[in-house]
């Protein structure tokens, strides 16, 4: 069929498979939204969940609705490379000058400024390369103690404030938040901690891997009562079916139920292998009905492509030691598994491995969902390493 009018295309106007089945969650964004707005008490949210559940299109979605409530927002990616302040600065830089340039601007917009430079200046914030530039006075004995804990609940207090002064709230979005230091997530807390006790206008809402939610409780024994953590996981075979079903209809086809339940089977029900599936049958597909026989070819093109990138990119940033404590989880299927079952399967000590696991659930490769197990993060992982390792002894 017309592969201009395929409606699973980035942008093609579809609604995306991430957000079906996802409504609850969005009207707790909108409550959240709501409810700080207003000066009423509501926890912020962490949203956890494995790769390719939608996470960072929620986020976005997230973004949009904040916006529409009358928050400044701030977006932040959290990679393993860069600090809390390095991503921060700058944006609050943007955000606090926007603030400033507003007519009838008061003096607690340039008070923020000045209390930013005095966090730039103590934690000597780089962008590019060079120190962080503010021609602003900084305000000596504010977010300056070089203390992170204490400094950034300054800082977001001096935003907090320069925002309410302008009638609006400030939204920061946090995506990959598995990825902070136990410090600058202790620090996160903390400061979103003093802001809900002010009833400040700031909320916080944060994607993870699953992870994030032992690591939120290490960091702060009390994050449970600051925060929401709704789960997001694969959809159930009703909304994948929805998921693929309205938009081909929407495009003027149609497909066969066998095809959508083949769809199912090799996604699990996950959006991401949903949009990729639907999009490779859409174009496999010479005429509507899109068939089981076009879903069973594109499959071998959707499989490459996840090969070469999706799974690959990921697969490319592991030592050999790690490759094979994969492949020794991938034997026994998805998961989770018993650490000590993998240790079988490599014959070596399970204490022995406690390096390589660390060092693996730091890289967001596996996690554990209960005491002593261990499962990928990310869905299918384990066929990819059966074909990409075929010899576990690689």
């Amino acid at each position: 069929m017309d592969q201009v009018r395929n409606p699973f295309s980035p942008g093609a106007g579809a609604p995306p498979p991430e957000l079906v089945g996802r409504s609850e969650i969005l009207h707790g964004a909108q409550v959240l939204v709501q409810r700080v707005r207003e000066g009423r008490p509501e926890k912020s949210m962490l949203l956890t969940g494995l790769r390719g559940v939608g996470k960072t299109v929620l986020l976005n979605e997230i973004n949009r609705i904040a916006i529409a409530g009358g928050y400044r927002t701030i977006q932040l990616e959290s990679p393993e490379d860069s600090t809390l302040v390095e991503m921060l600065a700058p944006q609050l830089r943007t955000l606090l000058f926007e603030l400033d340039r507003m007519a009838g601007a008061g003096a607690k917009a340039r008070r923020a400024l000045g209390v930013l430079k005095s966090f730039i200046s103590a934690f000597k914030v780089r962008y590019g390369g060079v120190e962080l530039a503010l021609e602003f006075e900084p305000e000596v004995g504010t977010a300056d103690s070089g203390d992170l804990e204490s400094d950034l609940i300054q800082l977001f207090m001096a935003v907090a404030d320069a925002a309410e002064e302008r009638g609006c709230g400030v939204a920061l979005l946090i995506d990959e938040m598995q990825y902070l230091k136990e410090a600058e997530l202790r620090a996160v807390i903390m400061a979103m901690h003093r802001l809900q006790q002010e009833r400040k206008q700031f909320i916080l809402v944060g994607a993870g891997l699953p992870s994030l939610l032992g690591l939120s409780g290490r960091a702060r024994s009390y994050a449970e009562r600051l925060f929401n953590f709704p789960v997001i996981g694969a959809l159930s075979r009703a909304e994948g079916n929805h998921a693929i079903r309205e938009p081909v209809r929407n495009a003027g086809a149609e497909i066969d139920d066998s095809a959508l339940e083949e769809i199912h089977r090799l996604t699990q029900g996950y959006p991401y292998f949903l949009q990729e599936w639907g999009y490779h049958s859409w174009n496999r597909a010479a005429q509507s009905p899109i068939s089981m026989t076009d879903v069973t070819e594109a499959t071998v093109t959707v499989i490459r492509r996840l090969d070469e990138g999706f799974f690959r990119v990921r697969f490319d940033r592991l030592t050999p030691s790690e490759k094979r404590y994969l492949r020794a989880m991938a034997e026994m299927g998805p998961g989770p598994h018993r650490t000590g079952d993998i240790a079988t399967a490599l014959h070596l000590n399970v204490r022995s491995l406690g390096p390589t696991r660390a060092i693996l659930i730091s890289k967001g490769m596996i996690f554990s969902p209960e005491y002593g197990k261990l499962a990928f993060t990310v869905p299918l992982f384990d066929d990819f390493m059966k074909r990409v390792m075929p010899n576990m002894a690689a």
